[in-house]
């Protein structure tokens, strides 16, 4: 089973899927990184556990759909079997989430249906869950479909919001949640793919 990642930034969660390879957890092969941009320290981490990577940046492309459409030929041509969106901030084109639908999954770090949807990454999740007064927070994995964090629920991990969180520690509590949940996940759905 081949599991292609997506990745826009440091690549944490990308690293939790590499680690739950290596330890065995997760019964697949990442035959592939693709980053939204060149500079990106997820793709470090591509070259130090010797997993080929692509870059697709959608200002060198006419449009995104043109640009997905390239991505889709490659992903097909390396057998992917599941795509992973772990923080990847481009909005996927209709054609990518056909032409893989119910293979695609994706890591957002709030319980959705609560603060998902455009705008809604990084720490603009973490601020607005802190200005609303929330008591809690957490990530959900989900299916990618053709809206913003629309897709099913799979899974959701939670956390407790304190009084005295900040964005940056109530960030670095949902990351941690994160790394756990994303490769358990990732196990199950290989797991059940191999049936």
């Amino acid at each position: 089973m081949n599991i292609t990642v997506f990745a826009s930034g440091g690549g944490t969660d990308f690293q939790s899927i590499i680690d739950g390879v290596e330890s065995g957890l997760i019964k697949a092969k990442i035959n592939l990184l693709i980053a939204s941009k060149p500079d990106i320290y997820a793709i470090e981490r591509a070259k130090r556990h010797g997993i080929p990577y692509a870059v697709f940046c959608k200002k060198d492309h006419d449009n995104a759909e043109a640009m997905f459409d390239k991505i889709i030929d490659l992903l097909k041509s390396k057998g992917t079997d599941l795509i992973v969106l772990a923080g990847y901030l481009t909005i996927l084109s209709p054609n990518m989430v056909k032409a893989f639908e119910g293979r695609i999954i994706n890591i957002h770090p709030a319980l959705l249906p609560k603060y998902g949807g455009v705008g809604m990454y990084g720490m603009n999740v973490h601020r607005a869950v802190i200005a609303a007064g929330e008591t809690e927070s957490g990530c959900t994995v989900h299916y990618v479909d053709a809206g913003a964090d629309t897709g099913r629920i799979i899974a959701q991990a939670k956390v407790r919001v304190d009084k005295t969180d900040t964005p940056e520690s109530l960030q670095k509590k949902v990351l941690d949640k994160e790394h756990e949940l994303l490769p358990q996940v990732v196990a199950n759905l290989i797991e059940e793919m191999r049936k």
